[in-house]
């Protein structure tokens, strides 16, 4: 099979600013400072069990997931690097989050199975695309909404576990935010593997490389 040159990848939700090739914008420190926050929340939470900072550090980077691309859009400062910073970030919140949880009894293993489930359908359509020369499908709102509420649900269920006044309410209020996120993060998945089967179909049509 001969070598499929790399087709550009489809533009973000951008408000149709064409992604440039900058690096130190505010919008790509921003998403530093979340994937900085990564292991800082594993220490806080793992290590020293200082859970109140550790949701801090869990609030914070999940309240900001949004902040990013909004300040990106309005300073024009649209960037390659930080299409790629900006998922890269929710992901590891929440594969980090998800793996801190199960370990010390948080969450179910069966909810972060399934979780992880779809980020192994995911990955498989990513390897199919680079194998035809995509680049991976633009994010989208269904996706966008389903990191919100999961990161959402994350603080809220550690609260639901403290011995507190609050936490029967806290533990309902985040299991409804953790079962909505789970639901549409598989429905955004299943958009994201049709959009890679129709790209797939296309390149294989009439005219396609041998």
């Amino acid at each position: 099979m001969s070598r499929r040159p790399a087709r550009p990848e489809q533009p973000r939700d951008t408000g149709d600013q064409i992604p440039g090739n900058q690096v130190l914008t505010l919008p790509n420190l921003i998403s530093f400072g979340r994937l900085l926050g990564v292991p800082v929340f594993l220490y806080l939470f793992l290590v020293e069990r200082a859970d109140v900072a550790a949701v801090i550090v869990l609030a914070i980077g999940g309240t900001t997931d949004w902040v990013d691309g909004w300040i990106a859009r309005r300073l024009r400062q649209v960037s390659r690097l930080g299409e790629l910073l900006d998922p890269l970030a929710d992901r590891l919140y929440i594969l980090a989050t998800l793996v801190a949880f199960t370990a010390r009894e948080v969450v179910p293993w069966q909810f972060t199975a399934a979780l992880l489930a779809r980020e192994l359908l995911l990955l498989g359509s990513l390897a199919v695309l680079r194998r035809y020369g995509y680049g991976p499908p633009p994010v989208h709102y269904v996706g966008k909404t389903a990191t919100f509420l999961l990161l959402a649900a994350f603080p809220v269920l550690l609260l639901g576990t403290a011995a507190t006044d609050v936490a029967t309410a806290a533990s309902a209020i985040g299991w409804g935010l953790a079962w909505w996120g789970l639901v549409l993060y598989w429905v955004a998945g299943g958009m994201y593997v049709v959009q890679a089967a129709r790209l797939v179909r296309a390149a294989r049509g009439p005219g396609a490389a041998a």
